[in-house]
């Protein structure tokens, strides 16, 4: 359990450092880790395990998914999540009616 816990941690900011600006890598590396809390979370939910080999529940997952979610989103610095908004943006076609 805790070794998938450690790849699940390692993938997105592998990916995150590879495939995003330096600049972007803490908001988006936040936004990754929330979603795969909502995911641990959902996961805890439907299959409802009581506790595992070392007390550890998906639940204990979650949380810390969201915690390290949290830790990046404050280490971030306004103007990066801003300027990933705008590239985000700027790469979107302009449709107009």
């Amino acid at each position: 359990m805790l070794l998938l816990f450690a790849a699940l941690t390692a993938l997105p900011i592998v990916l995150t450092v590879h495939l995003v600006e330096l600049a972007l890598v803490l908001p988006v590396l936040s936004l990754l880790l929330f979603a795969e809390a909502a995911i641990a979370a959902l996961a805890a939910r439907v299959i409802r395990v009581r506790t595992s080999v070392a007390n550890l529940t998906l639940w204990d997952f979650a949380g810390a998914f969201t915690f390290m979610g949290c830790a990046a989103a404050i280490l971030g610095e306004p103007d990066q999540a801003a300027l990933f908004f705008e590239e985000e943006a700027a790469l979107r076609p302009v449709t107009r009616p």
